[in-house]
């Protein structure tokens, strides 16, 4: 990972693990058979996908060490180009005419996303056993200023306020300076719901008065069986349904142009789709953690503006 590991970064929410959503099926009547038939082997294949191979699925260390890999290339290119401070957001670095588009989309109010993939000498990095889900968002906070907004990045005892329903719970654990240490309860319900129990790292980096930057990492997490129950327990770490093994997160928040920006991005590992099945839940898998950042985005700005109208930001 980074060159300092021990320096502590968060990942708020972004790119939680997949969330997986069902097909709706339209009844058949008997005479078409052949296609009564189809639908009986993909209801099957469903039920196989959601209920025996996702309850056990194990993080190999050849998974964990090209995820590393991945992350440590990743987080060379941010450190490269949180350098430049006339082109700070990485929306800055687009053509003009995507950059004029893109700037006009987020100042609309709207959540600017879009995917990325760190190469290694120009080729992708493969990582076996694994999905890594790469992808970048912005958001622009109109009338908040950079000290607001780091405030309310910093308020880890109220993301469930924020951020609910997946936020279950939040918890500042340790705070020294610039350095967090958070445990968070996330919650995703799709066919099934999901729960895992996790714990982060954070550290911020404020350039000056209007630039800065966090990093974080997950230092744990544990998918959680039977979840509010007496019966409560947490599975061991990499030995569970796969549904999120490690996320990184990279920040810029920038004050211009009467506001703040925020960008994330967010680097998550999953477990890979079964063999044979990715034709059917692919796109899902795929498209989930670019769900999950647009929400998240989404959700900051109303709480951001929120805080600032009722004069509880700083």
């Amino acid at each position: 990972m980074h060159t300092n590991r021990k320096s502590a970064r968060i990942s708020r929410l972004s790119a939680f693990g997949p969330r997986f959503q069902g097909r709706k099926f339209r009844r058949l009547e008997p005479k078409r058979s052949p296609r009564r038939g189809c639908l009986a082997v993909t209801l099957i294949l469903c039920c196989v996908l959601f209920a025996q191979p996702l309850s056990a699925a194990d993080l190999e260390p050849g998974t964990v060490a090209a995820f590393n890999h991945y992350a440590q290339s990743t987080e060379q290119q941010f450190d490269a180009d949180n350098a430049d401070l006339n082109s700070f957001l990485w929306i800055d670095r687009l053509p003009q005419d995507r950059r004029e588009a893109a700037y006009s989309e987020i100042r609309s109010g709207q959540v600017f996303i879009d995917h990325l993939q760190t190469l290694d000498g120009g080729q992708p990095i493969k990582v076996p056993g694994g999905i890594i889900h790469h992808w970048i968002g912005t958001i622009f906070v109109p009338g908040a200023t950079l000290a607001q907004v780091l405030a309310f990045e910093q308020d880890y005892d109220h993301q469930q306020q924020y951020f609910a329903p997946d936020v279950v719970r939040s918890k500042l654990l340790a705070h020294s300076g610039p350095d967090y240490t958070v445990e968070i309860r996330f919650r995703e319900k799709k066919i099934i719901t999901i729960v895992l129990e996790t714990a982060h790292q954070a550290h911020y980096n404020q350039l000056n008065s209007t630039q800065a930057w966090s990093r974080s990492w997950t230092t744990r997490i544990q998918q959680v069986d039977h979840p509010g129950e007496p019966s409560e327990s947490l599975e061991p770490e990499g030995h569970d349904g796969g549904f999120l093994w490690r996320m990184d997160t990279y920040w810029r928040f920038e004050q211009k142009d009467g506001g703040t920006y925020i960008e994330s991005q967010s680097v998550s590992l999953t477990r890979d789709i079964p063999t044979g099945l990715g034709w059917m839940i692919g796109p899902y898998v795929t498209s989930i953690p670019r769900e999950s950042l647009t929400f998240m985005l989404a959700a900051t700005r109303t709480a951001i503006l929120q805080r600032i109208h009722s004069g509880t930001s700083n």
